[in-house]
């Protein structure tokens, strides 16, 4: 059978699946350890939890779970793709691949994917980041999905 979604308003949503978000949402914020925890805590039990928790999504993060490809040009020195990953991860990107030439007239070109899902801020904030960064020439975006 195809899987088929809804966008549904919160005050029509029945109490368990309220709950349901409300518990994902306390994980992942850090406000709970466990599944056990969170769930007592908003009065869910943890096997409604289990029931719903692989079909229950807020729309944000929805829109939000994306991987982004970003291309780059960076001085042959080194600690440059260090510092770089670094942004990336400081600002809660999570690298999946990195593709790196060998530099040629000083330059090397790097292409990284990156799970942009959980990124603090816009993402053109990030980008803008790492154009100031030093040893970046030039970066830019090339793939979304």
């Amino acid at each position: 059978m195809e899987e088929r979604y809804y966008v549904v308003r919160e005050d029509m949503l029945p109490e368990a699946i309220v709950k349901t978000i409300q518990v994902k949402e306390m994980l992942r914020r850090g406000e709970a350890s466990t599944v056990h925890e969170a769930a007592e805590r908003v009065g869910l039990s943890r096997s409604a939890f289990y029931k719903y928790k692989d079909g229950v999504f807020t729309q944000n993060n929805l829109q939000r779970e994306t991987i982004t490809t970003i291309s780059m040009d960076l001085d042959h020195r080194s600690g440059i793709l260090s510092k770089v990953l670094g942004l990336v991860a400081g600002s809660e990107g999570n690298v999946l691949t990195i593709h790196q030439t060998i530099p040629l007239q000083g330059l090397a070109n790097v292409v990284i994917s990156v799970d942009t899902s959980l990124i603090s801020g816009a993402l053109s904030e990030l980008m803008d980041a790492l154009r100031r960064q030093d040893g970046v020439r030039k970066a830019s975006i090339i793939g979304q999905g």
